[in-house]
């Protein structure tokens, strides 16, 4: 992950005997190889070489960040450096419950959020539509829901002597019945005929109905203001309006989907654009995040929109909403650039994908990128955050070729030269240095503005061979405080 910039710029920084951060002796005659580096008194190996140049040593900049334990990363549109401190680890829990079924374990993780005045090791979080597979059927890859009656639910949860407590569970329904369960509960099975997955049972033989409450939740926000929660999900794409109970309010589609899915008991406001409705299946609506004032909303897609088509899967611009909640509308989108797979060895950039995120404020937002490898095959585990003051707004604009290219079709010179700035990105965590064993970082918190949390998505051990559930949430402890 070494990059040009870092041994050919400013990335040459003078030590001399007595700073602070790394201390240097450099005697005429000795060679830079020679030298030896010490950080806080312990002795520190650096990654590339210094120069000797008339006994001043020059550093490359990478090399001497990773050497007083900074984070590195380089803006390629704005031309500047970002060095962050590293937090620490502070502990693990692992989740231990029933499973729901022969080979089918208990699933939290695709989100998780910490309310203000609950205590700092209590937190809310979803699982997603319920257990699925894909099997091959004569030839056909075929969306199976072993369990078809599973109700997305929210959980409050407790992390305590390394491990996770399901404290209560809120099942989603709507006021009303719905038409599939046959009880206010909703299910996880797909909406739309036309645009959707077929749902199959676990036999993979047996079709299911639709049901145009189901949803596959992914983000779980929290606006103080009227104590209710959002959930963004990936059908849609979605974001569903829900009471603390789990009663479904009312739902935010994109434009053009009211005509598809008849939902009398949870009205639909279209202030989506209509351009996600190109989402790739599986890859919609994945994070959401509430400003602590609740005053905005934002939402990140996952992956990049088929817009125009499925050869933009590798794109690496991905889309963020911005909605005023006193409205619901857009008020704002940007660019996020995912990271250039070309810096990894074996991944496809259409595996790189947001999977979760935070609001500290209006303009900064904590981003959850990760590739879909776990273990030792894992190379981007990342919790970056995002400034989005001197973004630019691209909302309506780069949805269709009138424009001249999409936003998916543009490459990191196309943005510079239409003046698009995405927002800038810095590396608060990365998770794989910590040894993280998983594929999927999905839930994301902050509490008190210097404690993070993270915990993955099991998937319910579908085709996985874990003997215990496989759910675990990780807490770090950052040198500041972010607000």
């Amino acid at each position: 992950m070494k990059k040009k910039w870092l041994i050919t710029t400013i990335a040459a920084l003078t030590l001399t005997a007595g700073t602070s951060i790394v201390s240097a002796t450099v005697k005429n005659g000795t060679t830079a190889d020679e030298v030896k580096y010490s950080n806080n008194g312990q002795a520190v190996t650096l990654q590339a070489p210094a120069i000797n140049s008339d006994g001043s040593l020059y550093l490359p900049l990478r090399a001497f960040s990773e050497a007083t334990g900074k984070y590195v990363d380089w803006d390629e549109l704005r031309s500047s450096v970002a060095l962050t401190d590293k937090p620490k680890l502070t502990g693990k829990y692992l989740l231990k419950a029933p499973d729901l079924a022969e080979g089918l374990k208990m699933g939290i993780g695709s989100s998780l959020t910490h309310l203000p005045g609950d205590p700092d090791n209590v937190f809310y979080t979803t699982a997603d539509r319920g257990p699925n597979g894909e099997p091959t059927v004569n030839g056909e890859k075929r969306r199976t829901f072993p369990l078809p009656g599973y109700t997305p639910s929210i959980y409050k949860i407790e992390i305590t002597a390394g491990e996770i407590k399901i404290l209560d569970q809120f099942p989603l329904k709507v006021n009303g019945i719905d038409p599939v369960s046959g009880t206010a509960n909703i299910t996880g099975l797909p909406n739309v005929a036309s645009r959707d997955e077929v749902p199959y049972d676990g036999t993979a033989e047996k079709l299911l109905q639709y049901d145009p409450y189901g949803l596959d939740i992914e983000g779980l926000a929290y606006n103080p203001n009227d104590k209710t929660f959002w959930i963004s999900e990936e059908y849609g794409p979605s974001i569903v309006h829900v009471k603390m109970d789990g009663t479904l309010i009312e739902r935010i589609v994109p434009q053009g989907m009211a005509a598809m899915l008849e939902s009398p008991l949870v009205p639909l406001k279209e202030t989506i654009p209509a351009v996600y409705l190109d989402r790739r299946q599986n890859r919609g609506a994945e994070a959401l995040a509430i400003t602590p004032d609740g005053k905005y909303m934002y939402m990140a897609m996952q992956s990049a929109l088929r817009n125009p088509d499925k050869s933009m899967d590798n794109s690496r611009q991905l889309r963020i909403l911005k909605f005023d909640l006193a409205t619901l509308k857009a008020v704002a989108e940007y660019a996020y650039v995912a990271e250039d797979v070309n810096q990894y060895k074996d991944l496809k950039q259409a595996d790189i994908v947001i999977s979760e995120m935070v609001a500290v404020n209006e303009n900064t937002l904590l981003i959850d990128e990760r590739d879909k490898e776990a273990g030792d095959k894992a190379q981007l585990k990342r919790i970056f955050a995002i400034d989005l003051s001197d973004a630019t707004n691209i909302l309506g604009k780069y949805d269709t070729k009138a424009a001249g290219k999409t936003l998916e079709q543009m490459t990191i010179a196309d943005l510079r030269a239409a003046g698009i700035m995405p927002p800038s990105k810095r590396t608060i965590l990365d998770a794989q240095a910590f040894g993280y064993p998983y594929e999927k970082i999905e839930g994301l918190a902050l509490v008190n503005g210097n404690k993070l949390a993270i915990v993955n998505d099991n998937d319910f051990g579908v085709d996985s061979k874990l003997e215990a559930n496989g759910t675990e949430l990780w807490t770090f402890e950052l040198p500041y405080t972010l607000k």
